[in-house]
């Protein structure tokens, strides 16, 4: 038999042996006074003589990280996820009963401890235990090297086990925490009214993105998960709700990457009497804002680089970008011209390596080659504005520019962390891009908007000016926590299933 199969054989033996001495192996509750991360915050930095002449005694609790044996002095380390802290067992200074349980402890049992707080010979901040309590049995064991597991695959599919060993996981998890305490704050101080809208919708709507699909037995119906909250809470600004806001779990039937997941969070919000500009300067305030909360800095450090968070962000639109990229990498000059004449802006997309579908215009184009040759430069903050009217079916066009509308997307680290828009608000028009759209879908644009008649219904009550904008919060904790993966900032990202 290996040592593999030996370890969870033994730590059953000595469960069944726990339980014969009477011990509760499975106890309800346990009344600690201090956390270990409290007694290493509070008394870590203590002195010998100053914790000799306290006479500190604690009752806490954690999972045993080490067990060592010298002779009469025994010493277990506990952590609590975040600190550790030395035990010194004595068999003279406990219970037998107490020390009958420590021979049976192994590695990963939860264990709460009694005693004196004191430094050892070597300085060692630690608790002389006068009690043992025995908590709960680890039954397998925890990796050799516990104190860092490296297997991507293992950390993702068993969180649990990355928490236990991994103490950065937690640390990348209670940012995440931070910034959406920070977001709710921002946002309701400024007069925001949180909100929830339905996750299973009859029109999957909101957003270009193909949808998954389920079915409602008793009313017999099918549902398509929220791929945004986007129709449902400008509904609520047609009902005379200024300003909502909406941390919204999103769900696209889409591929999985380092930047995509199939469920996602977001923040969308809408206010009336603003447009895409004025979010664009909110969304300076409110990113600078939580990243100062969140991770006490505004200069943060993603992959290879440094990134400031301060404002201003830059400003780019679309087709000068997409049009100076394609300059460079064709050496010759694109003009503005080219990107909104179909054939020219194919010939453009082909010399770049793009495949061009037969029934993209001349905007959906221009976006492609954006995406192709920008994307990945924009890694300080950067503002790309004025979007294509062909791919911005909600958005409101340019007065003087019927061909693009008011849309900005916001670049971080080589991504898209946020995309707004001023809101159209012509029921009409709004009528003639959904058939626009159909026309799509009918081509094969899975991702095309259905008609949804009753959001139109909706803007015919009248929609005042707004301003909608979504935020993607995992990618914005990727770059905070400086997480090369968006499956390193969601607890349980979907996996494929094991062979």
């Amino acid at each position: 038999m290996s040592s593999q199969e030996e370890q969870p054989q033994q730590r059953r033996s000595n469960l069944e042996e726990l339980a014969k001495l009477g011990v509760e192996i499975y106890p309800r509750r346990f009344d600690r006074r201090h956390t270990i991360s409290e007694l290493v915050r509070e008394h870590g930095e203590r002195t010998h003589d100053d914790l000799e002449e306290a006479h500190l005694e604690t009752k806490t609790s954690g999972r045993i990280l080490a067990i060592r044996s010298f002779g009469k002095a025994n010493f277990l380390v506990l952590s609590d996820g975040l600190a550790r802290i030395q035990i010194y067992i004595r068999q003279d200074a406990l219970p037998p009963l107490d020390f009958q349980i420590f021979k049976l402890l192994d590695i990963g049992d939860w264990v709460g401890v009694e005693g004196r707080l004191f430094r050892t010979k070597t300085n060692e901040f630690t608790i002389w235990a006068s009690r043992l309590h025995f908590l709960a049995k680890c039954l397998l064991p925890l990796p050799e090297k516990w104190h860092g597991l490296t297997d991507i695959e293992i950390r993702y599919r068993q969180r649990y086990l990355d928490l236990i060993v991994n103490p950065d996981a937690r640390r990348v998890f209670e940012t995440r925490s931070r910034v959406m305490a920070s977001i709710r704050s921002f946002m309701t101080a400024r007069g925001y009214l949180e909100v929830e809208t339905p996750m299973m919708q009859p029109i999957a709507g909101g957003a270009l993105a193909r949808p998954f699909k389920t079915h409602h037995n008793t009313l017999d119906m099918d549902l398509y998960l929220r791929i945004a909250p986007e129709l449902y809470l400008k509904r609520l600004t047609v009902g005379g709700m200024e300003k909502v806001f909406e941390i919204n779990r999103n769900f696209r039937n889409e591929g999985i990457s380092t930047q995509h997941n199939p469920e996602f969070t977001m923040m969308e919000f809408y206010e009336t009497y603003a447009d895409y500009q004025m979010l664009m300067t909110m969304t300076e305030e409110l990113l600078e804002t939580v990243a100062r909360e969140s991770v006490g800095t505004n200069d943060i450090t993603f992959g290879e680089h440094q990134i400031s968070l301060k404002a201003p962000f830059t400003r780019l639109s679309l087709r000068e970008a997409a049009r100076n990229a394609a300059s460079k990498r064709l050496n010759c000059e694109v003009t503005d011209a080219d990107l909104r004449q179909r054939d020219r802006a194919a010939a453009i997309a082909r010399q770049v390596g793009l495949d061009v579908e037969a029934g993209a215009g001349a905007g959906k184009i221009a976006m492609e080659i954006f995406e192709r040759l920008c994307e990945d430069q924009l890694v300080q903050p950067t503002f790309v504005y004025d979007f294509p009217t062909e791919v911005s079916p909600l958005s409101k066009q340019k007065p003087d520019d019927p061909d693009t509308v008011e849309r900005f997307e916001l670049y971080i680290g080589g991504f898209e962390v946020a995309n707004a828009f001023s809101e159209l608000n012509d029921p009409v028009e709004q009528r003639r891009r959904f058939e626009a759209q159909i026309g799509n879908r009918a081509r094969g644009d899975l991702e095309a908007h259905e008609m949804d008649e009753d959001y139109i219904r909706a803007l015919e009550y009248g929609l005042p000016p707004t301003a909608g904008e979504g935020v993607g919060i995992d990618r914005f904790v990727m770059v905070l926590t400086n997480s090369p993966s968006i499956r390193d900032v969601i607890l349980f990202p979907l996996m494929r299933k094991r062979d």
